[in-house]
């Protein structure tokens, strides 16, 4: 089991949009993303800042999964509408790195 943290941000006043969005994913993409591997999903929003943590089976493996997923293509054509940068596929590894943690 892996726990991954990610950062994205929101274009200038898309927040209301993602939450909006947010409220309920489609029940495709909840089946995809729990085939992928994804045990849990949970997204804070400060402002414009994102911040997830995933738990999931193999990241590397959840995102060749849900790479060309027809539940997912959808879904991140509407996130890149509300994202700074939205999400190619191209990067495997997660850009926020564990520090620290309180044993």
């Amino acid at each position: 089991m892996e726990t991954v943290a990610l950062h994205t941000r929101l274009r200038p006043g898309k927040e209301a949009d993602y939450d909006r969005v947010h409220a309920e994913i489609p029940a495709e993409l909840d089946e995809a993303l729990r085939a992928a591997g994804v045990h849990a999903w949970r997204i804070w929003r400060s402002g414009r800042d994102l911040f997830h943590l995933v738990e999931c089976e193999d990241y590397q493996a959840m995102r060749g999964h849900l790479r060309d997923h027809p539940a997912n293509i959808p879904w991140q054509a509407r996130m890149a509408e509300l994202l700074e940068v939205a999400d190619d596929y191209s990067g495997a590894e997660p850009e926020v790195k564990l520090v620290w943690t309180l044993p």
